[in-house]
């Protein structure tokens, strides 16, 4: 499942003015092979924990490649008797958007080199170019469509992997479920994933933690910048925790749809800022493969997307970093 490589910085909320009168509610749990902490002010506060772990069940039986019997699985196994549910359509029709949008660079049918790199939901295979080039055939976002309450693939060796978009999709429930419960002050995270509505105090937005780009993986992680979220959404993509080695050589697991073989080049992660956490997820995952240039082009030529960026990049063994201009006086860097 693909890693995501943000944490919160606090989750403390100082009480003040018109909020002093609310309860801050903490839940914290595992779901989608990760963790996830909501934090959020609440009159009488109320605890959703129990509502919130079903709702996460509900979208693993729609959407995790990791359950057998979910509705993606069996879309994989080809079974004509599934039906998709609504997750599975919001899922599948942003997926279909964004790819488009991106001429392909995201491809949520990606998943059979996905798998045979060893980052998918089967066993590694031994990977040559004449594997990858007899599994591009059945790569391309064209060749599914979703036709009624039907998934109709062009071939049935056709696999689809929601990995790089599912955990954001996944906040975005929550966070509407939530507001419909009331809720005007909240941030939820799940697997690095976030989503933030109001402030977490009268005089203070909440305020996010972006990794450096190394390989440590304890909760005691060093920042690389801090970020204050106004009623956004973030997501963050890299290469540099998630690979394996063989023969001396490191594979990624961020894989370009493409050529079928692990993305190149000098972004080490990409940040994205969003209005929902859906898209972040999402275009996050496509500016890894694109690289800094290309994704540099691309938020010029698609400023309609209202996207902002964090980008961290190698330059000659020195790490710098790419910000947005509107989302410069937000950004606090960490030396």
């Amino acid at each position: 499942m693909k890693l995501m490589f943000l944490i919160v910085v606090s989750f403390l909320l100082f009480a003040n003015c018109s909020r002093e009168n609310n309860k801050i509610v903490k839940i914290a749990g595992k779901a989608q092979g990760t963790t996830y902490h909501i934090t959020y002010l609440s009159k009488h506060g109320s605890n959703y924990k129990r509502e919130i772990d079903s709702i996460l069940k509900a979208i693993d039986l729609s959407l995790s490649t990791y359950v057998p019997s979910s509705i993606i699985s069996r879309i994989n196994r080809n079974d004509s008797n599934v039906t998709p549910d609504r997750y599975f359509r919001e899922v599948f029709d942003k997926s279909v958007q964004v790819s488009e949008k991106t001429a392909g660079v995201f491809d949520v049918t990606v998943a059979p080199i996905i798998n045979a790199w060893g980052f998918g939901f089967t066993k590694k295979a031994t990977v040559t170019q004449q594997l990858v080039d007899s599994l591009l055939r059945f790569v391309g976002y064209k060749m599914v469509r979703l036709e009624g309450d039907r998934v109709v693939k062009a071939k049935p060796e056709v696999l689809l992997d929601f990995n790089a978009i599912a955990q954001g999709y996944s906040v975005d429930v929550l966070a509407s479920y939530l507001q419909n419960k009331g809720i005007t002050d909240y941030l939820v995270e799940l697997g690095g994933e976030v989503k933030a509505k109001g402030k977490k105090s009268d005089k203070e937005f909440w305020r996010i933690g972006i990794d450096q780009p190394n390989e440590i993986t304890t909760d005691d992680r060093p920042l690389k910048a801090v970020v204050s979220l106004h009623n956004k959404a973030l997501a963050t993509s890299g290469n540099y925790r998630r690979f394996y080695e063989e023969e001396g050589q490191k594979h990624a697991h961020i894989i370009d749809p493409k050529t079928g073989f692990p993305a190149k080049h000098n972004l080490l992660s990409a940040t994205v800022i969003a209005d929902d956490c859906t898209t972040a997820d999402a275009y996050a995952t496509a500016f890894m493969v694109m690289g800094l240039e290309r994704s540099k082009q691309f938020l010029l030529e698609n400023k309609n997307l209202n996207l902002e960026v964090y980008f961290i990049y190698d330059e000659q063994g020195v790490w710098k970093t790419y910000t947005s201009e509107t989302l410069k006086k937000w950004v606090e860097e960490v030396h």
